[in-house]
């Protein structure tokens, strides 16, 4: 039987940030699926909702529905290659392209808005939320310690002051970070531009997710540090871990459009690189060329992600001499390619989606990080979980993805291999009917969908 939106009982609106907008709407997905007699609404931008793919996308779930608002990039722009540009001038548009969709979806749904979910970096949803008297639930969707250094921001830039700073100053004055580096920190914090829209704006939620009724990250407890994890409990009102979302909330079946999954079947079991740096970043023409060129010289089966574009990068007559042993796609379904048996070691940006999807497919990792949190990534899976390393000198050179494939494929990467099957193990357990996650995401689900209504709501 069909559900009008009549027979609603809750509208909760979901607001996206334009480069989360996969990741948050797998946890979307498994709440709306959960509470059949709430409207979900969920908000982004018109190039970020038309870039979900139709295997994530909201279709048959009914009460589902996704709104535009504006990106605030004028129409006749030709914006630079810089992917910051986009997202500085979205955050420009910010609130008042998010109010004005919110409005749009009380009226066409008929039903006031009864919770405000939004990702963290939207810390204006603080003021929303209490304008419209209703909770605010914030999501995260990567760690929660790489949140607690954003809440340490102020303490941070005071104890290590900005520019000049010794790089390699641990943050042992934060709880569970004596094996993080200032090196270790997003750009924009304590170097790079501090005053910069983005860091603008990451200063500001971490000064406002007191506020918040729930924080809600793609995590499981038995990942986070402890100690960061009970000192971040002491400062916000609720911290729930709820993932990982690939685990908690699955989306549907990814389709493998480009064959991966089949030319893994034919390679020996441990025996693949898969390289891939997510869907932003894009190593420079030097490290293509040096990453190409260690794959080639070491003959080690690989299959690499790289987007079309930068294919025009690789050594000339690369594909042809490689075709034996290699395969170059321009997109791949990376859960079920880390899943499968044949994968040796994932070659990555550290990016928190990549990080958590290795470690449920129990695959050790090179990091070669780019920006935002994944330096802080690549130093807990190096030096705080055992479960991979980072590129000698920070970037990709033929001598060091040479020694890091033969190290990983060592006697050394077989421990590693063994502390990520514990966390992966861990990872299941998490998800299970009584797992941390479970519990946590039901708890996040009541908060959501209980909420005391508006007095004003439409019956």
């Amino acid at each position: 039987m069909t559900t009008t939106a009549s027979s609603m009982d809750r509208h909760v609106a979901v607001l996206g940030f334009p480069t989360h907008t996969a990741t948050l709407l797998k946890l979307l997905r498994g709440l709306a699926s959960a509470a059949p007699t709430t409207i979900f609404s969920f908000f982004n931008t018109p190039k970020a909702n038309s870039s979900i793919s139709s295997a994530q996308s909201p279709h048959g779930i009914h009460n589902l529905r996704v709104y535009d608002v504006a990106d605030g990039v004028p129409e006749d722009l030709v914006l630079s290659a810089n992917p910051l540009a986009r997202i500085e001038m979205f955050l420009k548009a910010t609130p008042g392209n998010f109010r004005d969709a919110l409005e749009v979806a009380e009226k066409d749904i008929g039903r006031k808005i009864s919770c405000l979910v939004s990702d963290v970096f939207l810390w204006f949803t603080a003021d929303m939320a209490e304008e419209m008297g209703v909770p605010w639930v914030a999501i995260r969707t990567a760690a929660l310690y790489s949140l607690s250094v954003h809440i340490y921001t102020d303490a941070i830039r005071e104890a290590v002051g900005v520019a000049g700073q010794v790089q390699d100053q641990t943050l042992d004055f934060i709880p569970g970070f004596s094996a993080i580096k200032v090196e270790d920190l997003p750009e924009g914090m304590v170097f790079g531009d501090t005053e910069s829209p983005f860091a603008c704006m990451l200063h500001k939620m971490g000064l406002m997710l007191p506020r918040a009724t729930i924080v809600a990250t793609n995590s499981f407890e038995e990942l986070e540090p402890t100690i960061v994890t009970n000192d971040l409990k002491s400062k916000l009102q609720k911290v729930l871990t709820v993932g990982p979302f690939d685990l908690s909330s699955p989306p549907p079946l990814i389709l493998d459009a480009s064959g991966c999954l089949p030319w893994l079947d034919n390679k020996k079991e441990a025996s693949v690189a898969y390289v891939s740096f997510g869907s932003i970043a894009t190593p420079p023409p030097n490290e293509i060329v040096a990453l190409a060129e260690a794959l080639e010289a070491t003959g080690i089966p690989f299959l690499w992600s790289l987007r079309e574009h930068a294919m025009n990068n690789l050594p000339k007559g690369f594909l042809e001499r490689t075709t034996a042993h290699g395969k170059v796609v321009s997109w791949a379904p990376q859960p079920q390619v880390l899943a499968h048996a044949s994968v040796a070691v994932f070659i990555t940006h550290s990016g928190w989606n990549s990080v958590t999807e290795s470690i449920v497919g129990g695959v050790p990792m090179i990091c070669r990080p780019f920006f935002g949190d994944q330096r802080l990534n690549r130093r807990m899976v190096q030096d705080v979980w055992g479960i991979g390393i980072g590129v000698e000198g920070g970037i990709l050179t033929k001598r060091g993805v040479m020694s890091a494939l033969g190290l990983i494929l060592s006697h050394e990467g077989k421990k590693m291999r063994e502390k990520i099957g514990v966390l992966k193990e861990l990872a299941r357990r998490a998800v299970e009917p009584n797992g941390s996650s479970t519990q946590n995401l039901g708890h996040l689900l009541e908060v959501i969908t209980t909420s005391k209504l508006p007095l004003d709501t439409n019956k």
